[in-house]
């Protein structure tokens, strides 16, 4: 039985598996597309979508059958299929197989869901909060980190070893996993197998304007998160000419992202999560438009794009959480499994949005530009539909739209 401390650092490596698997890549991105042939350099990008895509759908398979069947299995099936695809990745030589792995590979680090599960089931209340809260602090330190690392590998070494990394990453929390975290779940808690419970789980995310419209919204932002991701290394390798700069600029845009996350929990205490989300959203439209025309003028420098991205970034982590909350409001008695159903739409469809923005890059930072305020713009819309048309309500004045819903 591990300790305190080691259950929140384990809880957080296996929640940064994704962010592994995702950022270490990104400077590698290059080189893995020139070994496996895949043409022109927008078809790359599927070396990214596709691990979210596998990601995405796998989410709702683990948390489902973990509720019945126990956390610890799924957890150890998840490591594997991650550690061993990760490390098929090396000898991968043609770009079907390339992608085809990162999908299975995705489906593996699916299991990052669970994380949040085993702190469920051995903390309730505040102290709940408090172990999240920290194993979150951790986990937000892999995105600002892991391309240096990436980067690193790739000075020291070939685009394999990156790979390599990340199958190194996985098995070291096998035995860990194996060895230290006992079942979290006990049987008298597990619930039944049941095609109908997740089907009602569908029902009220798609019936619920609140759960839809948040649901939808975060899916819009989420993709244009993921069309900057997809798409940023090839606009500082390819128009910048500085790929050295990009981890840099990605762990500064990351640690934005992070200090909103810390900053929310005090904020949202004093404003509630509508009137911070939404205000953080009129933020994003802001930096996204004034983002937009300083790219349509080609005024676009390194310096610019991480300053903007920043600030946009910052106002992504203001909402996102929110968003999330308001989400779950009234599905507080089928959570788990709802929101498994909201983590897939959000994932799959933010990777389906990211790619097309993605495979749009022309050589400047115009299609990225479009998506943030296209997305941001559909996330405002889907807000409005949730809210009926008002914004900034406090939640009192907010209950009875709820309630209509």
């Amino acid at each position: 039985m591990p300790g305190a401390k080691e259950f929140i650092v384990l809880a957080a490596a296996v929640m940064s598996v994704n962010a592994v698997a995702v950022d270490t890549l990104l400077p590698a991105l290059a080189e893995v597309g020139a070994a496996v042939n895949a043409g022109e350099d927008n078809r790359r990008q599927w070396l990214i979508t596709a691990y979210l895509i596998g990601f995405g759908v796998s989410q709702l398979v683990y948390g489902t059958l973990s509720d019945h069947y126990g956390r610890k299995p799924f957890m150890l099936l998840g490591l594997s299929l991650y550690a061993a695809f990760a490390g098929l990745s090396v000898l991968a030589s043609d770009f079907g197989t390339a992608v085809a792995l990162r999908v299975l590979q995705g489906c593996g680090g699916g299991v990052s869901v669970l994380a949040l599960s085993i702190i469920r089931d051995r903390h309730s209340g505040e102290e709940m909060v408090r172990v999240m809260s920290l194993a979150f602090m951790l986990f937000l330190g892999v995105p600002i980190f892991a391309p240096s690392l990436g980067h690193a590998i790739l000075a020291l070494s070939s685009w394999q070893w990156v790979f390599a990394a990340i199958a190194l990453f996985g098995a070291a929390l096998l035995p860990w996993v194996a060895l230290r975290l006992p079942e979290t779940l006990p049987r008298e808690r597990r619930m039944p197998l049941s095609p109908r419970t997740v089907a009602q789980a569908i029902g009220c995310v798609l019936r619920q304007r609140d759960s839809l419209g948040y649901t939808l919204a975060s899916t819009a932002l989420v993709g244009a998160l993921f069309g900057i991701v997809t798409s940023g290394q090839q606009l500082f390798a390819n128009v910048f000419r500085a790929p050295e700069v990009f981890p840099l600029v990605f762990g500064t845009v990351a640690t934005c992202v992070a200090l909103a996350a810390l900053l929310n929990g005090r904020v949202v205490g004093r404003f509630g999560a509508r009137r911070t989300s939404h205000l953080a959203l009129m933020g994003y439209l802001f930096v996204a438009c004034v983002h937009g025309a300083v790219a349509w003028s080609g005024m676009e420098r390194p310096w610019i794009f991480t300053a903007l991205q920043s600030a946009l970034m910052f106002c992504f982590g203001l909402m996102l959480a929110n968003f999330g909350s308001l989400a779950m409001a009234r599905l507080a008695h089928i959570a788990g499994t709802a929101s498994a159903v909201q983590s897939l739409v959000i994932n799959v469809g933010g990777a389906l949005i990211g790619i097309f923005i993605g495979q749009s890059f022309d050589g400047t930072a115009v299609p990225m530009t479009l998506g943030s305020i296209a997305s941001g713009c559909a996330a405002l819309a889907m807000v409005l539909m949730a809210e009926r048309g008002r914004l900034f309500q406090p939640v009192a004045a907010a209950l009875p739209a709820q309630v209509a819903g």
